[in-house]
């Protein structure tokens, strides 16, 4: 993966093409580049986040930002007291309880994927 103001993209390569291609990934819009070097790749995506931030400005529209920071999730009823009561005997709230436990799930996974 590689980031660049803010925005995160997904590389694959396609040996048919021999030639690396990327999307940015997590906003609804589509931007995507390549590249048949790992120095070609990383410059054409710079190039195509830049664009697409002018491409925004231009339009009067603002860009899609990667992440918020929210995100809804919906559970179980009794899914939803067992973090209530993890939480009140951690004394913390919900929102700080959950924050820590997933960062540390996600951090895990992430390095065992390399990432």
């Amino acid at each position: 993966m590689m980031e660049y103001k803010g925005y995160t993209a997904k590389v694959e390569f396609d040996d048919e093409a021999e030639i690396f291609h990327g999307e940015v990934i997590g906003i609804k819009d589509v931007v995507t580049f390549q590249g048949k070097t790992a120095k070609e790749l990383k410059k054409a995506f710079k190039e195509s986040v830049d664009d697409y931030l002018c491409f925004c400005k231009e339009r009067g529209e603002a860009p899609d930002k990667p992440f918020t920071g929210k995100f809804v999730i919906r559970v179980s009823p009794e899914l939803h007291r067992k973090i209530y009561l993890s939480a009140k005997l951690s004394d913390e709230s919900i929102n700080a309880w959950l924050n820590e436990k997933l960062d540390r799930i996600v951090t895990d996974e992430l390095k065992a994927c390399g990432v």
